[in-house]
């Protein structure tokens, strides 16, 4: 490409690329505000079929109970503000752009990193749910042979194009509502739910204030918090799909919101019914299949109960073909923008799908799977949950806060959709997403792999300190408004300071 013109600004420097770089990354506009709603409820479902109920033996109901509350809160204000930052800056690098443009590149490449380890690794506990599900049918079958086909199959939706990606994902969300739809109903019909099969977990007397309802005593509400997360988590990648979306400004905040009640409600009816069934809390909160589990207890161990188990996959299903698409889009803003290695974000002439960056995050999600699955502790699908969401609630603090400062510093950005608990909804939802932080460290068997991410984020900033912050890319849509923000600032303050100068000496002529 030869060389090309450089920008020094705040410690990065900036390339100006030729059009034939950009036309090489580009995206297809498909999503309308239903699409978006399935996108991101989709993206979320798979959390009412597996990993809420690891949280049952974190905390028991209550200290689950309690947790998906505070959580649900977090959500709500988070999806509420990014819904005006989505409006506000409409690009395929959602949190990373929003924190950019607040922060400048450090604080948006943090973000992104985060982003790309809560996408990577959030398929790769999906994954493990599926091979859980499939295990309790087809127990002669390899886990790991599951996890590979599954991994190949919706990549391969996913690289094939927007449209059948976004369309895939509409008719496996539907049917993963009918499904939990049928349980529910199903749990209170057949007499099979009960109240104290919820409350069944014996209280542990070392833990300050442990009963029934709260056997881990306060400390269970803690460490419930991550598992409370599943329910919601991945409902903030539709920001993502801002470069495909027709109408950006109406159907972004309409998909965000519809999206996040939809979720609200489903994960109310799963806690409480899917505890209340088989063998209870103490059972359900050890499961690698808790809804298969939950049939089993309402329709019996016939066929029509391996029918259900069979179509329950598709809320597995769901969440891992729709965040597949989210890493494919935040590794390739990150990489269109320089932060990554640029052949990364080479998108197909044919399909506008970055093809790269699906295969390259799929590779990364499947040895995240299968190193931690060989250390033989069965504990494989709650680490990584604990993992995702450390990545997760990072992007979550750092993107309410990159909403007040542009709130404060911006006030002009245009924002065609404004949050109606603004500053103060993003600042209760930025102190609970620390909470949360706090809480991934807080059960001794799932630190090590929290930890691992802390040092590949270390690893991933060093990466950036050294050699890609050298090479950022000036026509990036996110770094391009960014820095169009950033130079309009500047002006202002010389302005303001020129204006100041003339103060000054007009004010020492009048003294003499």
């Amino acid at each position: 490409m030869g060389e090309q013109p450089t920008i020094e600004r705040g410690g990065v420097r900036y390339e100006r690329v030729g059009q034939e770089y950009l036309e090489q990354r580009k995206l297809r506009r498909h999503a309308n505000w239903v699409l978006l709603w399935a996108l991101g409820v989709g993206a979320v479902i798979s959390g009412d079929f597996f990993g809420w109920n690891f949280g049952l033996s974190a905390g028991g109901f209550g200290g689950l109970l309690i947790a998906t509350v505070l959580m649900a809160l977090m959500y709500l204000f988070m999806v509420y503000s990014i819904a005006e930052l989505t409006t506000a800056l409409p690009h395929a690098g959602g949190f990373y752009s929003f924190t950019r443009s607040a922060f400048g590149p450090w604080g948006g490449y943090l973000v992104g990193v985060t982003d790309t380890i809560e996408y990577v690794i959030t398929p790769a506990v999906i994954v493990v749910g599926i091979g859980g599900y499939m295990n309790t049918l087809f127990p002669q079958v390899p886990v790991w042979l599951w996890w590979l086909l599954f991994y190949m199959v919706f990549v391969a939706i996913n690289i094939a194009g927007v449209e059948i990606t976004l369309r895939v994902g509409l008719v496996v969300t539907i049917l993963a509502m009918l499904i939990l739809v049928i349980f529910y109903i199903g749990a209170v019909a057949s007499g099979a739910f009960s109240w104290d099969l919820v409350f069944n977990i014996e209280p542990n007397p070392d833990r300050a204030g442990s009963s029934t309802f709260l056997p881990q005593g306060f400390f269970g509400i803690f460490a419930a918090i991550p598992f409370a997360i599943w329910f919601y988590l991945a409902i903030e990648e539709l920001p993502l799909a801002a470069e495909e979306t027709h109408d950006v400004v109406r159907d972004m905040p309409k998909g965000l919101i519809t999206g996040i009640f939809t979720l609200l409600a489903l994960s109310v009816f799963t806690l409480v019914f899917n505890s209340g069934v088989n063998g209870g809390a103490q059972q359900i909160g050890e499961s690698s299949a808790p809804l298969a589990d939950g049939f089993q207890a309402v329709f019996g161990a016939g066929a029509t109960t391996t029918v259900l188990t069979l179509i329950a996959l598709t809320g597995l299903i769901a969440s891992f073909h729709t965040i597949i698409y989210a890493y494919g889009r935040v590794i390739f803003a990150l990489s269109r923008a320089g932060y990554y290695p640029r052949f990364l974000s080479v998108t197909s002439p044919k399909t506008r799908t970055p093809h790269r960056a699906l295969i390259a995050g799929a590779i990364i999600g499947l040895l995240c799977a299968v190193i931690i699955d060989q250390f033989g502790t069965g504990i494989v699908g709650a680490a990584l949950l604990n993992m995702a969401v450390f990545g997760a609630v990072i992007s979550y603090a750092a993107v309410m806060l990159a909403y007040i400062r542009l709130k404060i510093t911006r006030p002009e950005l245009p924002r065609p959709y404004k949050s109606p608990f603004g500053i103060p909804g993003a600042a209760i939802g930025a102190a609970l997403a620390i909470l949360a932080l706090f809480a991934t460290f807080s059960i001794q068997d799932y630190r090590p792999g929290v930890l691992g991410v802390a040092f590949f984020l270390v690893i991933a900033l060093l990466y950036f300190a050294l050699y890609s912050r050298h090479r950022l890319v000036a026509q990036a849509p996110e770094e391009e408004v960014a820095l169009i923000l950033e130079a309009e600032k500047e002006l202002k303050h010389q302005y303001v300071e020129l204006e100041s100068e003339e103060e000054r000496r007009r004010m020492e002529e009048q003294a003499r």
